[in-house]
């Protein structure tokens, strides 16, 4: 579960000062705690502490966390719990039940998921699949991370669950088993709808989900295009270029939400996941959650002798 209070770091030099003090519990009078503090006092200044912009989003839709992937700590939230819709972003459960379905023989990547008239006429983005047709597992995966394709999305609750009002029912009977606890899915799409709700804090647990416990099928998200009926379809998720390190994971937009990413970068022995919601465009977004990356990975590596 992730901490429900956002990581406090010095924030200023006398912040600083007290803070390397302090760890001490004895007189300093050795050599090497001098040079100890002193190391620590290096790591100190008003450059360090963490500066964000104002992101190009309407209040009502923004938020915004980023998360330490490996103990959980966040390091930086706001608005984190508040609800907003999941847009795009909804798929990645429905991949999540997708990788289970995988990993425990329902599914193989070869195995066929039937299109029904119903999956066929869901709107844009998609594949513009028809009726009667199929389309193999490997191939709906890769519509889903970079085509975010609604008719896949539909196909395959349908297969896997028989209607997709059943399918996001098991939708968010997982979300709750993997602790989103503010998390409802209405469908697999994340298709406008009244009762869709979720948190940037919830995406953060989905995706760190993702990562843990479908290592074998993550690097799915880090496709940026794939071929599909001798076309190339390209993705939009441009974190994958803008950040050094960064792995995924889903980008999402509807206008009720604004425009939502979820990401993961591994840089430098460190790995963050963060969730940004509500942008007021594509680019607005992605600039913020590359700052909100970069930003996060030199604070954490600054501050890593000052960690609790």
């Amino acid at each position: 579960m992730l901490s429900m209070t956002r990581r406090n770091q010095p924030t200023s030099p006398m912040e600083c000062i007290l803070s390397a003090v302090f760890r001490f519990r004895r007189p300093l009078f050795s050599v090497l705690q001098f040079v100890l503090v002193a190391a620590l006092l290096s790591a100190c200044s008003t450059a360090d502490t963490l500066e964000i912009a104002t992101p190009q989003a309407e209040p009502s839709k923004y938020a915004a966390i980023v998360v330490d992937a490996e103990d959980g700590k966040v390091l930086y939230s706001v608005a984190a719990d508040q609800t907003r819709y999941p847009a795009s972003l909804t798929k990645m459960m429905t991949l999540y039940l997708m990788f289970e379905a995988l990993q425990n023989g329902r599914l193989s990547r070869s195995s066929q998921i039937p299109v029904s008239a119903n999956a066929a006429k869901q709107p844009a983005s998609k594949l513009y699949m028809k009726a009667g047709t199929s389309i193999d597992v490997d191939t709906a995966i890769r519509a889903l991370v970079v085509k975010s394709a609604n008719d896949v999305a539909t196909a395959v609750a349908e297969h896997l669950a028989g209607d997709e009002d059943r399918f996001a029912r098991l939708m968010t009977a997982k979300a709750r088993q993997l602790g989103m606890g503010r998390t409802v899915f209405t469908n697999a799409s994340g298709l406008p709808d009244a009762g869709m709700r979720t948190t940037a804090r919830d995406m953060a647990v989905l995706s760190l989900a993702l990562r843990r416990d479908y290592p074998q099928y993550y690097s799915y998200f880090r496709l940026k295009s794939f071929e599909y009926r001798g076309k190339t379809i390209r993705g939009h998720n441009k974190i994958l270029d803008m950040v050094s390190g960064a792995d995924g994971i889903k980008t999402g937009y509807i206008k009720a939400s604004g425009y939502n990413l979820a990401a993961s970068v591994r840089r430098n022995g460190r790995s963050l996941v963060a969730v940004v919601m509500g942008g007021k465009s594509g680019s607005a977004r992605n600039e913020h959650m590359a700052q909100l990356l970069n930003a996060n990975l030199n604070r954490s590596s600054r501050y890593s002798l000052l960690r609790p």
